[in-house]
């Protein structure tokens, strides 16, 4: 019932230039039958990344964007200027963000919504670091970045990124009991919250995602995908959308 989606994102990595010769290195492996590709470069890089795949079934993102439309907020992007830029995906919250620039639940709720208003596809973040998650804290964790990150909204558009910080680039993988333990719990929550429409909301997994470990993970009941970090980066990346 819920399209499975692989999406990639690059985070500060690549010129311009490797962004052109990445796309004709790899689209003509990457297969998308059956499934949605995202890849989210810098935003420099976003022109170069729309031109190439213009004419293939692999999708851009962005990898944040700020919820006024316009405004005196050096060095952030805005909705309407992803849009202009061919942009259909956008992601939010990411802890990166969200630790390094003070993001809060708050500000992704006001991105989540613009995002929604602006026909951009949101990919909200969740996820609790090592010492949450050694003390039990888990669940309530992520309840309440779910509940407050999505406050007001009920979208079946909408995708939510289960990451546990722990395992963010660190080459430690959630097991696939693990991920799918609180994926299945993510569901539950947007059971509570979105209703008629958690049942259609895609849910993936990041954290140390590989050619290795994806078949695996997408075996998972409540997994409909992944985002991927620095395997996007490379030709990994081919056998991770490809995988069978």
């Amino acid at each position: 019932m819920r399209k499975e989606l692989i999406a990639g994102n690059w985070k500060m990595n690549k010129t311009c230039q490797q962004t052109r010769q990445y796309f004709e290195e790899m689209l003509p492996g990457i297969d998308c039958e059956g499934r949605d590709v995202v890849i989210c470069p810098t935003y420099l890089s976003l022109k170069d990344a729309v031109e190439a795949t213009a004419k293939t079934n692999v999708k851009i993102g962005a990898q944040n964007m700020h919820y006024e439309e316009s405004g005196a907020f050096t060095g952030e992007v805005s909705a309407e200027m992803l849009k202009e830029a061919g942009v259909q995906f956008v992601i939010i919250g990411h802890s990166e963000r969200r630790t390094y620039y003070a993001e809060t639940n708050e500000s992704v709720n006001k991105k989540v919504k613009k995002a929604l208003l602006s026909e951009l596809t949101p990919i909200v973040c969740v996820g609790e670091n090592l010492d949450q998650r050694q003390k039990g804290e888990t669940f309530d964790f992520v309840r309440e970045q779910i509940e407050k990150s999505l406050e007001g909204i009920n979208d079946e558009r909408l995708v939510v990124a289960y990451e546990p910080i722990w395992a963010i680039g660190t080459g430690v993988t959630a097991t696939s009991e693990q991920a799918e333990e609180v994926c299945e719990f993510i569901r539950g929550v947007l059971g509570e919250k979105c209703k008629e429409n958690s049942e259609k909301i895609r849910i993936l997994y990041g954290g140390s995602v590989n050619a290795s470990n994806i078949k695996e993970l997408m075996s998972c009941k409540d997994i409909d995908g992944v985002l991927v970090g620095g395997a996007s980066l490379k030709s990994d990346f081919v056998k991770i959308v490809n995988y069978e």
